[in-house]
């Protein structure tokens, strides 16, 4: 049987005794060998097995004291400890758990990233940012101070929040409910990003409206708009897009140029 037959069994019926299958499937998750969301043809795909695997893995583990450094904790899960031989940098008292897989080059300010997220080359994660179970962070990301990407473990499969490469995800923004955050978007600070929050395009003569996708290259401000109920007429929150980020200028550039057009805080 392949892993993820045996998965899907124990899914069916739990057996303690094949524990190790579900070990596996972590510790592959782990190096980065899995995933639990990746493109295929240009679309995100779900690995729904990959995610029963994790859910599998908290039913079965006991809870137990880990000790690193000055830092004790209580826990089912381990935490990463690879980070030498990754090429990783992480900053006290930053935490990763084990089967979340961090890329060469990343960087981790005090935050947190865990079980079955994915993060890719010399993203930063910035100061009391998470990074949510699942969560797939590309590479050259910044996920700036106290950013919240969301965790999105079950059902099964739902999709994960996805940041795509070279993104800006500014300060205090929440970003959740497997919402897509295309490649190179720019997302001012406080914006917050869920399944059912609007995202307007306002750069033309019509808004044009999105729900759980920031386009590639959009530079992203908070907004409100007016909504009528039995009570009276309430601002609701959406964000707005308000423009694009050059394809002619690299990443610090075009952001400062985002910055200076739009009056964005990040």
């Amino acid at each position: 049987m392949t892993a993820e037959q045996d998965v899907e069994a124990l899914w069916d019926e739990l057996d303690p005794a094949r524990a190790n299958v579900v070990e596996e499937v972590i510790a592959a998750l782990d190096r980065g060998d899995l995933r639990v969301a990746e493109r295929r043809d240009g679309e995100w795909v779900v690995n729904e097995w990959v995610k029963k695997a994790i859910l599998l893995y908290f039913r079965l583990r006991k809870m137990a004291p880990d000790e690193v450094g000055p830092f004790v904790y209580h826990d089912k899960i381990p935490l990463k400890r690879d980070y030498a031989e990754r090429g990783v940098r992480v900053v006290p008292p930053a935490t990763a758990r084990f089967g979340s897989f961090l890329s060469p080059d990343v960087i981790l300010m005090p935050s947190y990233v865990n079980i079955g997220a994915w993060v890719g080359p010399r993203t930063m994660v910035d100061t009391w940012a998470t990074v949510g179970s699942c969560a797939q962070i590309g590479a050259d990301v910044h996920l700036a101070g106290g950013a919240g990407i969301g965790g999105v473990l079950e059902p099964p499969g739902a999709r994960p929040v996805i940041v795509e490469d070279g993104a800006f995800v500014g300060s205090r923004c929440i970003v959740t409910e497997g919402t897509i955050v295309g490649a190179g978007a720019v997302l001012a600070a406080n914006v917050v990003l869920t399944a059912s929050i609007p995202v307007v395009d306002v750069t033309g003569a019509e808004p044009v409206e999105h729900r759980g996708y920031v386009p590639p290259r959009s530079v992203v401000i908070p907004g409100t708009r007016p909504k009528e109920y039995a009570a009276g007429r309430f601002d609701i929150a959406c964000a707005l897009i308000v423009g694009q980020r050059s394809e002619t200028t690299d990443l610090k550039t075009s952001l400062n140029d985002a910055l200076r057009e739009h009056g964005i805080a990040t």
